[in-house]
């Protein structure tokens, strides 16, 4: 007997599971009737955030972006685009009623990667993080049933700027060979770390403080976030596991010396999986 072909995922949960394998292992943990809706989101978030890596020019990147906010228009005017994400995101808005404004920061946040310099500070870093992840975490709030109110609205927050100081940690390498740096300007000075150094990809103990005292923000954020997590459903957590990678990824970067560019940070973690289901199951995101 032939064997069983397997099972074809949608477009966007294959999208999230190529380019997004953080949140697809999320998603997974999430009631079955609710991943393709998740993965909508996840998928259109991708689109949006891969927008200055696509374009040669700021010019062609503020056209893709607007070209987003039109569709996500369409989607509440009952006139979705026929694209491979916007038809299933405007199945997940009538389903869940989201919340447009959510979308329209997202879109809106992405301005800011169109322009290479980096955050004045670190004040400036973590609105960036909250703007261009928090959104997220509210929307899948909702496709999970949770409203995003009072202390759930509060953790969406923490943990969006958690996840995201994070991922600009882990991103620091990828984006330097770019010449380009998220690092705050004020804090490089500070320590005395050098952008030209750091776009050569040569470890420096300034870029390490630096590094280190935004794995303390994203810390701080995290901290705050499970100070609250009593107050939240059980069916809140597939939308907050992000807080428990962003957790381990920053456990990573301490036992490299909280050095970004240390080589040992790109090898695969063969536990995070486990690591993330066992938090999943015991709610201790």
């Amino acid at each position: 007997m032939a064997p069983s072909a397997q099972p074809t995922l949608s477009y966007c949960l294959e999208t999230v599971r190529r380019q997004d394998p953080d949140r697809f292992l999320t998603l997974l943990f999430a009631p079955a009737d609710r991943r393709e809706d998740l993965a909508a989101l996840y998928a259109f978030n991708h689109e949006v955030a891969k927008t200055r890596e696509v374009v040669t020019e700021p010019m062609l990147g503020q056209i893709r972006l607007q070209w987003w906010r039109d569709s996500i228009a369409g989607v509440y005017e009952g006139e979705p685009r026929r694209h491979e994400v916007v038809q299933p995101l405007a199945q997940a808005v009538r389903r869940h009623g989201l919340d447009r404004a959510q979308f329209d920061l997202l879109v809106d946040a992405r301005e800011a990667d169109m322009d290479d310099e980096a955050p004045a500070d670190l004040s400036c870093l973590v609105s960036y993080a909250e703007v261009t992840s928090a959104p997220l975490v509210r929307l899948a709030l909702q496709v999970l049933g949770v409203a995003p109110q009072g202390a759930a609205a509060t953790v969406a927050a923490h943990v969006g700027r958690g996840w995201a100081l994070a991922g600009i940690l882990r991103a620091v390498p990828f984006l330097a060979r770019a010449h380009r740096s998220r690092m705050p300007a004020d804090l490089m000075r500070a320590h005395g770390a050098d952008e030209a150094a750091l776009f050569e990809l040569k470890p420096q103990p300034g870029l390490t403080a630096v590094a280190k005292e935004i794995a303390d923000a994203a810390r701080h954020e995290l901290a705050a976030a499970r100070g609250l997590r009593g107050q939240l459903p059980r069916a809140a957590v597939p939308a907050l596991l992000p807080a428990r990678l962003a957790s381990l990824s920053l456990e990573r970067l301490a036992r490299a010396g909280h050095d970004p560019l240390a080589p040992e940070l790109l090898r695969p973690d063969g536990l995070r999986a486990a690591r993330l289901a066992w938090a999943a199951f015991s709610g201790r995101w």
